[in-house]
């Protein structure tokens, strides 16, 4: 597919994810509109990181998901919109559920208003593999049960079943993705790998909570292209929900050692009991089946663990001034 001078909307555009998609939408040729949510000192989050001759193409624009009216204004004459947006962190949402909600579901809901509204060609809308749970069997399949482990992920499904209805009660031509965990450049120390590798590049201990969870882990630029295929695929693939996964996992225990050598630092792991998860919230295994990615978008990983892994830890290590200290706390 051309995407020369496509006019896109990417929303959640200064995340981790979003900011690499821009970048990918961008190289290939797409007018990228990034929907950021305003702060005061107007901020671009992950953006900055863009070449400058990409970041000078992208047309911000600053709002609110839940503010129906300026997602609307955002997606006015543009073709294609990935919707990324949201509040991710699974710890925020066990303090703050309601704002949770009202993000990842309303501003979920005004975006699929919104696309009826404009008559978009295709809405790429972001899942999460956290909405499975724990996984009661693996390899993890799209017809795998939903659980609602954390604030977090039941804001997810209700947002995912509020896409699936938008398809199937007005034809809206959405195709859901739903990433597994995904790492790479830019990620921040919310996540679980730029955790234990701020730790290992800076402290004589990495201390985190459960070692036992198994992970498929994904590295950004294969999830992005996922995206970027998503919105590529033929018109049956609307309605369908496709995992971006690799199929292999992790304990955070091994990753956490695979790192700890990348440093090239002599770091021991401590277990905290005050960073880990609710019992009953905790998800102990998340592996894709990502064989109907690879039928029906001819998607599948190119970046192997180990590579993403260096790669990563050579990002971190050479931006450890972006990383406060009491941000790394998993």
């Amino acid at each position: 597919m051309n995407w020369n001078n496509k006019t896109v909307l990417v929303t959640g555009a200064a995340g981790f994810i979003g900011s690499h998609l821009c970048e990918d939408l961008a190289a290939r040729g797409a007018r990228v509109r990034a929907f950021v949510r305003y702060t005061g000192g107007g901020a671009i989050g992950n953006l900055r990181c863009l070449p400058p001759e990409l970041l000078g193409t992208v047309d911000v624009y600053r709002g609110d998901l839940r503010d129906f009216h300026a997602v609307r204004a955002a997606m006015t004459g543009c073709r294609y919109v990935f919707h990324l947006g949201a509040l991710i962190a699974i710890p925020y949402s066990y303090r703050h559920p309601v704002e949770t909600a009202e993000v990842n579901v309303m501003g979920t809901l005004n975006v699929l208003m919104a696309a009826r509204e404009t008559g978009v060609t295709r809405l790429v809308h972001t899942s999460t593999s956290e909405v499975y749970g724990t996984g009661q069997y693996v390899p993890i399949d799209e017809r795998h049960p939903l659980k609602g482990q954390s604030p977090y992920s039941a804001s997810k499904i209700g947002a995912d079943k509020l896409a699936e209805s938008f398809h199937a009660s007005f034809g809206l031509p959405l195709v859901t993705v739903r990433p597994f965990n995904t790492f790479g450049p830019r990620q921040s120390a919310r996540a679980v790998i730029p955790t234990i590798a701020v730790q290992a590049l800076t402290r004589d201990t990495v201390r985190l909570g459960s070692l036992a969870p198994k992970r498929d882990f994904t590295y950004v630029k294969d999830t992005s292209a996922g995206f970027i295929a998503a919105a590529e695929a033929p018109d049956t693939v609307c309605g369908e929900v496709i995992n971006l996964g690799t199929g292999q996992y992790h304990t955070i225990g091994e990753t956490a050692r695979r790192i700890i050598r990348l440093s090239g630092r002599k770091t021991r792991i401590v277990t905290d009991r005050q960073r880990i998860r609710p019992g009953a919230s905790e998800v102990l295994r998340l592996l894709a089946d990502n064989r109907k990615a690879a039928r029906l978008l001819g998607w599948k990983p190119r970046c192997g663990f180990d590579q993403g892994l260096e790669q990563t830890v050579d990002w971190i290590r050479e931006n450890l001034d972006q990383f406060r200290a009491d941000e790394y706390t998993i």
